[in-house]
């Protein structure tokens, strides 16, 4: 398939999520989005009224890829729900270990962002963390945690986004599978109180 058999608004996200993800969103103009889609940039304005309506398409657009992933990563590792857990951390890791791993877009784009509560792309990061949040509630509430899973659930999403920062700065995975560590624990300790 050729790239002008792709909708245009396809293309010029796709192209989007490649340049932002790689060189952060406020160092990639729309002029280089327009190029790397291959389209003018009144195409890309005819699409999208402004660079941040751009940016939380991008984000929208990994949301619900990432949430099946961790889904998958989830269903696919064998055992309880906190080795479950440690398979989304191990898998992780895994990811972080490629030399064009950046870390987690919706939180890199909010740390560019942080000044700009009210950005398209914040309300889409914001509501992204709350259905991964909502996920594990239901997932852990689905396990026979039910008092601890709201609270559980958020404790693993800190972990989560936590061990995104360490290893971004230290360029480390393993503190990723330390963070799954820590999940697991947490887990187990809830299990048990069930």
């Amino acid at each position: 398939m050729t790239s002008h058999a792709i909708p245009t608004r396809e293309r010029i996200i796709s192209a989007a999520a490649k340049l932002f993800y790689n060189e952060g969103i406020r160092s990639v103009s729309v002029d280089a989005v327009a190029e790397e889609a291959g389209v003018t940039k009144r195409t890309l304005y005819y699409h999208f009224a402004s660079k941040d309506d751009l940016i939380g398409a991008y984000l929208e657009g990994r949301d619900q890829p990432n949430l099946s992933l961790f889904k998958r990563w989830y269903a696919e590792a064998m055992g309880e729900p906190a080795d479950k857990v440690q398979g989304i951390f191990r898998n992780l890791a895994r990811a972080a270990r490629h030399p064009k791993w950046k870390g987690c877009g919706f939180l890199r784009t909010s740390a560019e962002l942080a000044n700009m509560p009210g950005h398209p792309a914040i309300k889409v990061g914001i509501e992204h963390k709350k259905r991964v949040e909502a996920w594990l509630r239901v997932t852990f509430e689905a396990a026979g945690i039910k008092t601890e899973a709201p609270q559980l659930a958020r404790q693993i999403v800190l972990l989560l986004d936590g061990s995104f920062a360490v290893v971004l700065l230290h360029r480390d995975p393993t503190y990723m599978e330390a963070a799954g560590e820590a999940a697991g624990s947490l887990i187990r300790a809830a299990t048990a109180n069930a």
